[in-house]
């Protein structure tokens, strides 16, 4: 049975991919961070699953239509988000500055739908930076080629960004140099954080599905290989990217090199080891964030080892196999961060009518019999 600290001794944080407002009012997440908890990563599917989902946040809801009536569901979804991460962030802040700044963050996403606009994506990140209010923020922003532009500016202006929904090496080489831009254009590097959240158990299911249809004994030899060979491959031009003069540069200002965040760390094919994406990923200078399920089983059973450079010579042969078998890689990544997008999509607009459903109740209530 494997704990928190044993990764830590590795090198790598760990992350909670999950909140909600009990877990932080309750103690909850204090008792987490105690165990070694040392972050906490959100996104739309979370807040629909914690807002939507129940009646937890109800009076909070009550009380924000009490200031305005008038609140629109996106206001209202915005408020009730920045108070849980700036509850979070007060619980995590003693991991903040015990670390000086390395952990101890909490993630917000801006909304999905301004994925491809850049102008709209720096406006709102920087409205949620100020109202949260909390040096351990970090605003997350997608991967997409507007996101990039965006996070450059963002980091010139000082914000902490988390960059998400990352699939391909070469999307994640595009984010280190506009991370390493944005950092020369601050006369304070060292006071900028940021992660790179590269997604990891949607590959293999995309890939599998291809291998599938393919069929044969190399096809099945590659299943649930394709996805940690990925993010091998992404870790090693982490490590080459920063002896790169323009990289090395910033490094050398007092900048703190943009982590890898291992995300998407849930197994999807129950076939697979439900910690596959945990033991398989473990190496300095690295995140994995995890939802509750994977945490509890990583555990219960889990084993910590330094894995993240083990067989690199092999992961790159079978990665060069899927591509004899004429499985494009690099589409299919493609393919994967726009229906991230649409994924989160989906979960928000789902969230902003459960929003509207409850402020329609609450005015009813109001207005009485």
């Amino acid at each position: 049975m494997a704990s928190l600290l044993d990764l830590a001794r590795h090198g790598q944080s760990v992350w909670l991919d999950f909140i909600d407002r009990n877990l932080v009012a309750r103690g909850g997440l204090q008792r987490l961070v105690d165990s070694g908890i040392t972050g906490v990563t959100t996104n739309p599917s979370i807040f629909n699953k914690a807002i939507g989902g129940g009646s937890d946040y109800d009076e909070g809801i009550r009380e924000q239509i009490e200031r305005n009536p008038e609140i629109e569901p996106a206001q209202l979804c915005e408020a009730l988000m920045v108070a849980d991460v700036q509850a979070a962030a007060d619980v995590l802040r003693p991991v903040y500055d015990r670390t000086q700044g390395r952990d101890g963050y909490v993630s917000l996403e801006v909304p999905p739908d301004l994925a491809y606009d850049v102008e709209r994506t720096v406006a709102s990140a920087g409205r949620l930076w100020a109202s949260v209010g909390r040096p351990n923020a970090m605003i997350k922003v997608p991967g997409t080629t507007q996101g990039v532009q965006a996070f450059e500016r963002l980091i010139a202006s000082g914000i902490n960004v988390n960059v998400t929904l990352l699939f391909g090496v070469a999307r994640y080489e595009e984010v280190v140099r506009a991370w390493a831009r944005g950092l020369s254009q601050s006369a304070r590097p060292r006071d900028i954080a940021s992660v790179a959240s590269f997604f990891v158990s949607r590959v293999d299911t995309k890939v599998d599905r291809r291998l599938d249809a393919i069929g044969g004994a190399e096809a099945a030899r590659l299943r649930g290989h394709i996805a940690v060979g990925n993010a091998k491959a992404a870790y090693q031009r982490f490590k080459a990217l920063l002896n790169e003069p323009d990289i090395a540069a910033q490094l050398k200002r007092g900048a703190r090199p943009q982590r890898p965040l291992w995300a998407s760390t849930s197994t999807k094919d129950p076939s697979y080891s439900d910690v596959l994406y945990v033991e398989s990923l473990i190496g300095p200078d690295t995140v994995n964030t995890l939802p509750p399920e994977t945490l509890d089983a990583f555990l219960y059973h889990g084993e910590a080892s330094y894995s993240l450079e083990n067989d690199t010579d092999v992961a790159q042969r079978e990665l060069h196999a899927l591509e004899t078998l004429g499985i494009d890689l690099h589409a299919i990544t493609r393919e994967l961060e726009g229906e991230g997008v649409k994924s989160f999509q989906a979960s928000w607009d789902d969230l902003l009518g459960a929003l509207e459903r409850k402020r329609f109740a609450v005015a009813k209530d109001f207005a009485g019999p």
